[in-house]
């Protein structure tokens, strides 16, 4: 019945709109004046930007990855700054009742948690976003495997070290008589196919205003990245080599998102095929591609880069982008000093969490999308960082929020929530799913009208079947609630 989700998911947005005008002086005007930072900075590209087309159906050719990315451009051209957007909302007034204590929540969660799905001890906490005051809290400070919601530990720490402006960049490098070429990869799995072709046309140019010789040698170059490209799982549809280079995320089925099966040599393959673009242009060049260095006396003849930080950290979060979230965490660890490898993008995420002043006890972290069970992070952690991510002193983490799926809608809880659930619509939520391993963490507009953020995380549960639906009626039944502190809980407010 898509009418009735349309509808539920309208009366969603006007109630989290209520929510969020309710949070400290409307959260920054609400919500970057009305229109999300991302978007804003979509509307300023010339083509689209690669981002997540949210809501996109399966095979339709939307969505990450589908070639709709920005094209190539010469050297040293940053593209336009996107037009500011003026406010389309007005910021309103708290709940009425908002500093009060109704009924509280342990009444209506405690039961819940103790559904067979969960396991025997899942862990749960929820806090007010717009006081930062714990609602409730039930084994919140235990470090849990958190699966893919350590995405959203990934993501915070990109903005945070990065920046909104920052975009991943891949090169085309030539010596200075141009004998020699080469691919420079920037970490970038967002690169695709479309943009690939106008790196290679913007090449073809270059060399022919340099008068270059008509065979080139072409070389890669995936020295950004140190240490093992293949996870510790090993082969695996859920991950590519975590290679500097490579196109579609290294997919060979034309998926966009979800498991796949991958090149097992994503530069290789990515070099191969802008020889047989750059050929296509009248630029044929000497053998095979190698690998091998860029020389330092090459200099860059083109380049493409990604879509703007935000929109990559909405999909990454969106979709569950393992690839992505993999680089978002080198390039953390580049931009930090840390090397760029599975061990010092940990560590790079774990230092931002410290400046990001969360609750880091016991949290151990060993990769950037949640496939290692070695990682171990708290409730209390995720809550943090989502209230962090609505605080009106920090515009650069919103995407946090933003990027979450869409109860029902979009993304990884396209599937989740039926036709006509109360919660449809209600609930942003990040998933984590691994064998035994399930997660939920996210924010939710209760029944007063006001935003909270949860995390609910469960281990040795017996499977995603039981333990899935078992995590939504949790965030549904936030829905319906109008709650309360836990009684002796600490209360912080949040920090600037």
């Amino acid at each position: 019945m898509p009418e009735r989700n349309v509808l539920r998911l309208a009366a969603g947005s006007a109630a989290a709109g209520l929510a969020l005008a309710a949070t400290a002086a409307g959260l920054a005007g609400p919500w970057d004046g009305g229109q999300r930072t991302a978007e804003r900075l979509r509307a300023s590209a010339p083509t689209a930007t690669g981002g997540a087309h949210h809501g996109a159906a399966p095979g339709s050719g939307r969505g990450p990855g589908s070639g709709h990315g920005p094209a190539a451009t010469r050297p040293g051209t940053v593209p336009a700054p996107a037009p500011s957007a003026p406010a389309v909302l007005v910021p309103l007034a708290a709940p009425r009742g908002a500093g009060t204590a109704p009924p509280a929540l342990a009444g209506i969660l405690d039961p819940l948690l103790r559904a067979p799905g969960l396991g025997t001890a899942p862990a749960a906490t929820v806090v007010d976003v717009a006081t930062g005051r714990r609602l409730y809290d039930r084994g919140g400070a235990v470090p849990m495997v958190p699966a893919s919601t350590v995405k959203i530990a990934t993501a915070a720490a990109a903005l945070s070290a990065l920046g909104p402006d920052h975009r991943l960049t891949t090169t085309v490098v030539a010596t200075p008589d141009s004998q020699a070429v080469t691919l420079v990869g920037g970490g970038d799995p967002t690169l695709d196919a479309r943009r690939l072709r106008d790196l290679a046309v913007g090449t073809a140019k270059a060399l022919r205003a340099r008068k270059a010789p008509a065979a080139p040698a072409l070389t890669y170059d995936t020295s950004l990245y140190q240490g093992p490209v293949r996870h510790p799982i090993g082969v695996n549809d859920n991950l590519a080599p975590v290679t500097a280079l490579m196109t579609d995320a290294a997919r060979l089925d034309g998926s966009t998102s979800g498991p796949a099966p991958r090149a097992q040599d994503p530069a290789g393959r990515t070099a191969r095929l802008f020889a047989d673009l750059l050929a296509e242009e009248g630029v044929r060049v000497q053998g095979p591609p190698a690998p091998a260095r860029a020389p330092r006396t090459a200099k860059p003849v083109a380049t493409t880069r990604s879509a703007p930080l935000p929109a990559l950290v909405e999909r990454t979060l969106t979709a569950s982008d393992n690839d992505l979230a993999e680089a978002l965490a080198r390039a953390t660890a580049r931009a930090t000093r840390h090397p760029a490898s599975f061990d010092g993008a940990a560590r790079a995420v774990r230092a931002q969490l410290h400046r990001l002043d969360v609750p880091t006890e016991g949290t151990a972290l060993a990769d950037g999308s949640g496939l290692d069970r070695r990682n171990r992070l708290s409730a209390r952690l995720l809550t943090t960082l989502l209230t962090r991510a609505a605080d009106p002193a920090r515009p650069a983490l919103r995407p946090v929020l933003t990027g979450l799926p869409v109860s029902g809608f979009t993304g990884t809880l396209e599937g989740r929530y039926a036709a006509g659930s109360p919660g449809a619509g209600l609930v942003r939520a990040k998933t984590g799913t691994l064998t035994g391993v399930n997660a939920l963490a996210g924010t939710a507009v209760t029944g007063d009208g006001r935003l909270v953020a949860f995390a609910f995380l469960a281990a040795r549960t017996p499977s995603p079947y039981e333990a899935q639906p078992a995590l939504d009626a949790l965030a549904t039944a936030l829905t319906a609630a109008t709650p309360a502190p836990a009684p002796g809980a600490p209360n912080p407010a949040p920090r600037p």
